[in-house]
C-alpha cells in the first residue's frame, strides 16, 4: 500500500505565511503528480496546485501568487508554501499523489488525511 501524511498545519494570523509538507511512502515505483487540495468549513473540496515529476506546477487562480508547491522526488514529498494568508484560506488541507506502484499495474490515485490550516482575522 501506499500512505500520505500531511505535517505542518497551524494557527496562523493574516497576512502570515505557513508550509505544510507531505511524505509518500509505501510500495512506490514512482509519483507522476503530487497536489494539494482543501475543504474550507462547510464547503466541497477544491484543487489547491499540483506539481508534476517534471517540475511543472499548476495553482487555483484563488492562491496564484501566494502559494507555491515544490517537490521532492528523491524523498516522495511535496511541500506547499503558503504566504500573504487570508481568513479564506482556512480549510482542512488534503495531499494526494498519483502513484505507479509496479511495471504492471495502474497509476492509482492515494490521499493523505488532512492537515487543519486556521488563518486569523
Amino acid at each position: 500500500q501506499v500512505q500520505l501524511v500531511e505535517s505542518g498545519g497551524g494557527l496562523v494570523q493574516a497576512g502570515g505565511s505557513l508550509r505544510v509538507s507531505c511524505a509518500a511512502s509505501g510500495s512506490i515505483l514512482s509519483i507522476n503528480v503530487m497536489g494539494w487540495v482543501r475543504q474550507p468549513p462547510g464547503k466541497q473540496r477544491e484543487l489547491v496546485g499540483l506539481v508534476t515529476n517534471d517540475g511543472t506546477t499548476n495553482y487555483a487562480d484563488s492562491v496564484k501568487g501566494r502559494f507555491t508547491i515544490s517537490r521532492d522526488n528523491a524523498k516522495n514529498t511535496t511541500h506547499l508554501q503558503m504566504n500573504s494568508l487570508k481568513t479564506e484560506d482556512t480549510a482542512v488541507y488534503y495531499c494526494y499523489a498519483v502513484v505507479k506502484r509496479t511495471w504492471y499495474t495502474s497509476v492509482q490515485t492515494f490521499w493523505g488525511r488532512g492537515t487543519q490550516v486556521t488563518v486569523s482575522s
